[in-house]
């Protein structure tokens, strides 16, 4: 294509409201434009970047077996109903009504709808498994939409849903999924880790999140270099500590200290001279309204998915200052275990290996020191509800783990039979007998893959795209475009490539040469062939390979040959070597 016939309207400036790199690069590049917060046009380059993505995702999906569908955006409320799920959502479910006052939402997934078409469709295990996959576009009610394309109130998405006749079925289709994924993101050229993940409100019973590392990814991935494991951080094992090596026996008796102002652990670690890991922290929840107090130590944090998912609710709140007035009798920043009333206590269990430890007195500038659990204060139960760290042992081979950053592209679900028996999906199986149907989920980012890309591909010029999901493979650019044999070479070139099945994009504006190069780097097309006076005199014109800024002259006979060669012989997209 011709620059001056694709519409590309670059920006020089970052946009003001753009928070991460992904975000100003696809507004300055010209492939999105915002409409409303969360909300975004698709301009020609992101649409071709999107229909790489979907083209990949497409003929994995059907080499694994699955059928494209395409599902109503629209659904009916009573079927969300059926699954409990119209409540469950909350806010972020996309509500309304239509003319005769009848509830529906704009769907943000699609588990219902399918259960219900299967159940009207499929009556014996003769016509089991079957996997049914679309790509569609999700809604969700976001309190705060940001990041862009990350965290958006309308987004592409790709889910699928296996249906078996047996959980041995499901394992095997869960399985097909698992590696289709893997061979789906290895395409794309992105470093990415397969981790053990939570199953939020989609549910089943087992779950893996497919991460793209990048050190701007709002997701923390634990993962253990000794073995296989990695799990988001959400869902990682904290592995049992050492503890204390003083006994409750030898703990100093409970004693009351004045801490004036000293309302966080590092002001009162730093007031008293002992260590932060000394400390015992009372977080105040209220869980589906119930008050539960937390405790972890001092350089913990409370992880609240297991948290919610240890106490079995729907909602978990932490307290603002006047609930926890109203529950401990004391401000906010003194709380702490002792003399609570009616409250369930949940301690972590690293906890429950401490003694003489800092808690909070509930009484304001006040805190206790030589605490010990059980001897002063009872916990109800103990539970692994923290954050893993770097450096914890691994819950498998118990070497230090790592923690890096990652973006969630891609989810696969072992559902059960959680939305068949809420919905009473059955067939008949082999002695005619009903049975529920083994379900599966599988959800990839479509539109959130793009943006995570930038993320792990970008320099501070702009972005560099992996070859697979690149919108051109090469860029011409001719450097002065007022002298003929320069345009006649960049024609011929350009002509040649799209003759050989090249996607090619020209730079035929008349723009300053400064301009030119500018754009090409923020477009971040994988090569770019540099067409210039000086080299010509020699029959020579410039690749620069954008990953690398690496420079290399080629013949103009030759160069044709050369970059087609290239292309072929680099199927590592993120180390294309001359």
């Amino acid at each position: 294509m011709r620059h001056t016939k694709v519409f590309i309207p670059t920006l020089r400036e970052d946009p003001a409201d753009a928070e991460i790199v992904s975000h100003r690069l696809m507004m300055r590049a010209g492939l999105i434009r915002k409409v409303s917060a969360g909300i975004y046009t698709y301009l020609p380059i992101g649409r071709r970047v999107l229909s790489k993505i979907e083209k990949i995702v497409r003929e994995e999906m059907d080499n694994a077996g699955a059928l494209e569908v395409l599902l109503p955006a629209l659904q009916p409320a009573e079927l969300w109903q059926e699954t409990d799920r119209w409540h469950q959502y909350g806010k972020e479910l996309m509500r309304l009504q239509d003319r005769h006052d009848r509830d529906f939402c704009l769907g943000p997934t699609h588990e219902e709808v399918i259960t219900d078409l299967v159940r009207g469709e499929i009556r014996s295990y003769r016509q089991l498994p079957v996997n049914l996959y679309q790509i569609q576009t999700k809604f969700r009610d976001e309190i705060r939409p940001r990041f862009g394309l990350m965290r958006g109130r309308e987004f592409i998405m790709k889910d699928a849903y296996s249906f078996d006749e047996n959980a041995e079925g499901a394992k095997e289709s869960y399985h097909r999924m698992y590696d289709a994924y893997h061979r789906i993101f290895k395409r794309f050229g992105l470093h990415f880790r397969a981790v053990e993940a939570d199953t939020g409100l989609i549910g089943g019973s087992s779950s893996h999140e497919f991460m793209v590392l990048a050190n701007t990814g709002e997701e923390g991935v634990a993962s253990c270099p000794g073995c296989n494991y990695a799990a988001n951080v959400e869902r990682a094992e904290a592995v049992l500590g050492t503890g204390s090596d003083q006994s409750e026996e030898e703990c100093p008796a409970l004693k009351r200290m004045e801490t004036p102002d000293m309302k966080s652990v590092e002001a009162v670690s730093g007031f008293l001279n002992v260590s932060v890991a000394q400390l015992v922290k009372t977080l105040l929840f209220l869980a589906d309204g119930r008050p539960v107090a937390v405790l972890v130590r001092g350089d913990h944090q409370v992880n609240e998915i297991k948290l919610k998912r240890f106490l079995k609710v729907t909602e978990l709140i932490l307290a603002d200052a006047d609930t926890v007035t109203k529950i401990t009798g004391g401000p906010s920043g003194f709380s702490g275990p002792i003399g609570l009333k009616d409250v369930e206590i949940i301690g972590d269990c690293f906890v429950e290996t401490m003694s003489d430890v800092v808690i909070g007195a509930n009484e304001k500038d006040t805190h206790y020191l030589h605490a010990s659990p059980e001897r002063d204060f009872k916990v109800n139960h103990y539970e692994d509800i923290r954050d893993v760290v770097a450096g914890d042992p691994c819950p498998r081979c118990g070497q230090p783990i790592g923690i890096d950053r990652g973006i969630e592209v891609g989810h696969v679900f072992m559902l059960g039979t959680k939305y068949s028996e809420a919905m009473k999906a059955t067939f008949l199986d082999q002695n005619g007998k009903k049975r529920f149907f083994e379900m599966g989920c599988y959800g990839i980012g479509v539109s959130r893959i793009m943006g995570a890309a930038i993320e792990q591909n970008h320099d501070d010029k702009g972005i560099i795209w992996p070859m697979p999901i690149a919108p051109f493979a090469i860029h011409v650019i001719p450097v002065q475009e007022k002298s003929d044999r320069v345009m006649m070479t960049a024609e011929l070139i350009y002509g040649s490539l799209l003759q050989a099945g090249v996607e090619t994009l020209l730079e035929d504006r008349k723009e300053r040469v400064g301009v030119k190069f500018n754009d090409a780097d923020l477009l971040g097309i994988p090569y770019q062939v540099i067409i210039g006076e000086k080299n010509l005199h020699e029959s020579l014109v410039e690749i620069k390979n954008r990953r690398t800024g690496e420079k290399k002259k080629i013949e103009v006979e030759k160069v044709i040959n050369y970059l087609i060669e290239l292309l072929e012989d680099s199927p590592d997209e993120s180390d294309f070597d001359f």
